[in-house]
């Protein structure tokens, strides 16, 4: 993959928790990638790809993050609720 280098400039006081140039790029590139993977400008297949990982490694950085990868409407969530009722319901018989 080809990269293109941009400086970016750190307030020093975050120097203070220890990270060195190499974890300070890591994160602004994650940083960056879930940005535009929860603005819905890349897939979550792309994402993965973007950070050098598969996209198992990326669903749970996801939920790492605390971010969601489902973000089902009210309807759509009330919809997925009844088809498991209904599931359910035929299972028991």
């Amino acid at each position: 993959m080809t990269e293109t280098v941009f400086q970016v400039r750190v307030p020093t006081p975050l120097l203070q928790f220890g990270f060195d140039q190499h974890e300070i790029e890591r994160r602004v590139k994650e940083w960056l990638v879930l940005s535009l993977f929860t603005e819905g400008h890349i897939s979550s297949g792309k994402a993965a790809w973007l950070l050098s990982m598969s996209r198992v490694e990326f669903l749970q950085l996801l939920h790492t993050r605390g971010i969601n990868y489902l973000n089902y409407t009210a309807e759509e969530l009330a919809e997925e609720f009844d088809a498991v009722d209904k599931l359910q319901v035929k299972a028991k018989t």
